[in-house]
């Protein structure tokens, strides 16, 4: 393969659909955004999506497509399944309808897993060879990346930290463990949160120090048990909640830190997201590739 190849990565969120063509070095040459508008059924959207695949392969020579959504999703079989963003997706076979469409191998992760990718191979993890990408954003969720690989586990949950238990008094969030990680910790959780002290949101709830030192205490028992479970060599953060990690980086640092055995405090490094938000629609082409090359590998069957 070569590295000019050129991928199509698609990202389907609840809100926006946006489909690029991307190279194998992740510059984005073309971009498409529309709104998803979920209440239109996933036959509307799903054409939305071949229309942009189809304009962009006429003007890009596209060796194969990845895609990204949120989960629940059947990533072997390339089905997505119905959740609270995409709610009439029930058992849709996106890969298979994708690759009758176009005859370019077609690849299905979840979103985070997809980001994971973008930054562990072109963003902030570059250059090592063990990272967790975390996003604290409207859910909590995270990827892990081994020697350029994504680790999915026997049923592609590897890495979902989301029903992670923090504390057995916490809140009880939809299909989650009672104080699961993304229930205290997601911006959801955080906008909650903001409600009840009558603040306006995620990010006016973090300045105030109550719920900042709560936050804190809860994610860097989340992250600390990341580290004690995968021993990374980098812990990369992204996602909507961490425009304000001004207010907490160092101390989600320190306590994190002192959750960790001795000998390991300090040797895994804290980084921002690199590829801003860019990361999944990367991934997802990065995913397609790495679906290319396994198609294309001498030792296949």
């Amino acid at each position: 393969m070569q590295g000019s190849d050129i991928f199509i990565g698609i990202d389907l969120g609840g809100t926006q659909l946006r489909v690029a063509a991307i190279t194998g070095e992740g510059v984005i040459l073309e971009q498409l955004r529309m709104l998803t508008d979920s209440a239109r059924g996933y036959r509307a959207i799903v054409a939305d999506m071949q229309r942009a695949c189809r304009r962009l392969t006429q003007a890009h020579r596209v060796a194969g497509i990845g895609v990204i959504a949120p989960g629940p999703l059947d990533a072997v079989n390339g089905v997505i399944h119905a959740q609270p963003t995409l709610p009439d997706w029930d058992a849709v076979p996106l890969r298979a309808m994708l690759e009758a469409e176009f005859g370019l191998p077609v690849r299905l992760e979840n979103d985070a897993n997809g980001a994971a990718l973008g930054e562990a191979l072109l963003g902030a993890g570059r250059g090592h060879s063990s990272v967790f990408y975390i996003t604290v954003s409207t859910g909590v969720g995270g990827g892990f990346i081994y020697k350029r690989q994504l680790i999915s586990g026997a049923h592609n949950c590897a890495g979902e930290i989301a029903n992670m238990i923090i504390s057995e008094e916490g809140p009880h969030g939809d299909g989650l463990n009672r104080g699961a990680l993304e229930s205290l910790t997601s911006g959801t959780a955080l906008g909650q949160q903001a409600r009840a002290w009558g603040l306006a949101d995620a990010a006016a709830l973090l300045t105030q120090a109550e719920p900042r030192a709560r936050f804190v205490a809860n994610l860097s028992t989340g992250i600390a048990n990341v580290i004690h479970t995968l021993n990374p060599d980098i812990i990369i953060m992204g996602g909507g909640v961490m425009n304000s990690q001004a207010l907490f980086w160092d101390e989600l640092q320190r306590q994190t830190d002192e959750k960790l055995y001795p000998y390991l405090r300090g040797k895994t490094r804290f980084v921002l997201a690199a590829l801003d938000g860019n990361a999944g629609i990367v991934g997802a082409a990065l995913l397609a590739q790495q679906r290319l090359e396994e198609e294309t590998s001498p030792s296949r069957g």
